[in-house]
């Protein structure tokens, strides 16, 4: 078994404890590997390793290895903020987006996405933190944002995704994923239907699980530290 692979194997079953812990069904939650800064050969890796569904922040980097690994079956998702110039590959490219945080993206991934796709599954990233410096929208203008997504024809509002910032301890780390689980559930009041939180990485997954995320974001845990220098 490759180092990959062991990885994979115990992050699983440390997600299946966490899960049971929280008297949660194991198949409530899918691992997403964040494969940024890792080759090709690695995501393949994992694949062999029984991994399907791979995260990316960085387009160019993304596009290689989508490119790559036509050969395989992938889900892929791209996970780091969008900006105006990445909207077109993201549309034509990925199966999910978790980072729009702005309606002229959404309305842009939307115009963009091929019709032989099937919509583009969005998660809107709040900035549960309410720091100013920090990618998300905040949540007084989350309602309008979720109403706008779940209106435009190419598109499947999904959920809600955050990045909060890193803390130490169980309570500490629950706080701001409670605070998104509990925005989704207000928004849905308003006639959303949405069902997923993407949230949870690999120094809090635990916290996310007590707090119902649905799609953990695991990187350094499977693949270790990675160096991003060059990619864009």
């Amino acid at each position: 078994m490759t180092t990959i692979a062991k990885n994979l194997h115990a992050i699983n079953l440390a997600i299946a404890q966490g899960m049971r812990l929280a008297n949660r069904h194991k198949d409530a939650i899918q691992l997403l590997a964040v494969s940024k800064g890792v080759s090709a050969a690695s995501v393949r890796e994992a694949h062999q390793a029984g991994q399907r569904a791979f995260g990316e922040n960085y387009i160019q980097e993304a596009l290689n290895k989508i490119e790559l690994l036509r050969d395989l079956s992938l889900q892929w998702h791209f996970i780091g903020p969008i900006q105006g110039n990445k909207t077109q590959a993201i549309a034509a490219h990925f199966a999910w987006a978790h980072g729009v945080d702005r309606s002229k993206i959404a309305e842009r991934l939307s115009a963009q996405r091929p019709a032989d796709l099937p919509p583009l599954n969005v998660c809107i990233q709040v900035n549960v933190d309410e720091e100013a410096s920090k990618s998300g929208i905040m949540s007084d203008n989350l309602l309008d944002l979720a109403r706008t997504v779940a209106n435009l024809p190419r598109l499947k509002l999904r959920g809600l995704m955050c990045i909060p910032a890193p803390t130490e301890g169980l309570e500490n780390q629950r706080i701001p994923f409670a605070k998104l689980r509990e925005l989704l559930q207000e928004i849905n009041t308003h006639g959303l239907a949405m069902d997923t939180l993407s949230m949870g990485m690999s120094h809090d997954f635990n916290a996310a699980i007590l707090e119902g995320a649905t799609i953990m974001r695991i990187g350094t845990a499977i693949f270790g530290k990675r160096s991003y220098e060059g990619t864009q």
